[in-house]
């Protein structure tokens, strides 16, 4: 964890050339690429099977989840179906409730402890030689990114794929550094060095920021205030210019399946409701058997619909376009974004939009480097 509290990689020893090679082939910060031979994918949202939205029949599960529990009731489904061994996913440390550490899910008990989102950096990929290691099945919940680097990983050996059977992720807007965190403590009027647990959201959809303090003190946020207006003003800046906010490169992508009040998303309080995209065979296969065996409820959704539910996503993946090629111009280097139906998705908003969007990172970055 750095000061700016952003999970960094420390170099331990000057990388070889074949080093360097492998992780700029791997890494989603050097390069986001679909293969060629990929589910046909649709510009905005990228490989898609079917749409749909649902939620977990299991109350408990609907509701500590942090929209219909969906991601969690799949997890809890192949465990049960004995699909997997194990889920590796990320929850709540249980050392320090700030914290994020991968845990491995044995039940259903151990998924409903990990429910909710974790708005705060997390490295599930970093004990993944050691996973690999122990020669069991299992399934990964991941960010985009995460996903996006495994699936790349996944293509160097097939045994790896045998292996990891399931991919899932859920929609992201970006990883707010702990400082973020820090600033929603704050705001709570809570003593962070004092907590006894701490959750973004969930046990309600949208749920609220919740601190608990060991004297048994509870202090509260509602979602709009916590992400809305403190969170989303942490983000990396390399989620600012994510082709991939969505989870193109997983088998299940899960979301918020938010209703809409005059335009724009309406966060009142209510019974969740997940969005699924399943974006491969496998992942269909695994919604329909999950929706068979009474683990989740689903109704058809138009992909039309997605960017009602989802206007920032789909913002993002128009505009990213010129965020990169911003970026490279204004540091000489940019990631590498292949396939992703970019060219297509820029061509969907006027081009003024676009060149003021792309001006404006061009701005912030000089902004940024006149500071450090």
């Amino acid at each position: 964890m750095n000061d700016e509290g952003y999970l960094r990689p420390v170099v331990l020893h000057k990388l070889q050339r074949s080093e360097n090679a492998r992780i700029e082939a791997l890494c989603p910060g050097a390069r986001v690429e679909h293969g060629p031979n990929a589910v046909p994918r649709d510009p905005l949202w990228g490989p898609l099977v079917r749409s749909r939205t649902g939620a977990a029949t299991d109350g408990a599960v609907r509701r500590q989840g942090s929209s219909g529990g969906v991601i969690s009731a799949l997890a809890i489904f192949l465990l049960e179906s004995k699909k997997v061994d194990f889920v590796a996913q990320i929850a709540a440390s249980t050392s320090d409730p700030l914290a994020n550490e991968l845990q491995l899910s044995y039940s259903a008990e151990d998924v409903l402890r990990a429910a909710g989102s974790r708005y705060g950096p997390s490295a599930p990929l970093r004990q993944m030689r050691e996973l690999l290691g122990s020669g069991k099945r299992f399934a990964f919940v991941g960010k985009p990114c995460d996903v996006a680097a495994l699936r790349r990983y996944m293509q160097t050996d097939p045994a790896i794929s045998q292996q990891i059977p399931y991919l899932l992720s859920f929609i992201c807007a970006g990883v707010p550094s702990l400082e973020g965190t820090h600033k929603v403590i704050e705001k709570l009027g809570a003593d962070r060095t004092q907590l006894a647990s701490f959750r973004y959201r969930g046990d309600g959809w949208p749920g609220m920021a919740r601190a608990v303090q060991q004297d048994g003190q509870v202090f509260e946020m509602d979602y709009s205030t916590s992400w809305g207006t403190i969170l989303n003003r942490h983000l990396q800046f390399r989620c600012k210019i994510c082709p991939d906010g969505t989870g193109e490169f997983a088998d299940v992508t899960c979301a918020d399946a938010w209703y809409g009040k005059d335009g724009y998303p309406d966060f009142a309080e209510r019974d969740g409701r997940s969005m699924v995209l399943s974006r491969s065979e496998a992942g269909e296969a695994l919604v329909r058997e999950a929706v068979a065996a009474g683990a989740i409820t689903v109704e058809d959704l138009g992909v039309g619909e997605i960017a009602k539910m989802q206007p920032y996503q789909a913002e993002r993946k128009k505009m990213v376009l010129g965020r990169v090629m911003a970026t490279r111009l204004a540091l000489g280097f940019a990631p590498r974004y292949r396939r992703l139906g970019l060219w297509r998705s820029s061509l969907m908003v006027s081009p003024l939009a676009w060149l003021k969007n792309a001006g404006g990172t061009y701005r912030r970055i000089h902004r940024s480097l006149k500071t450090t």
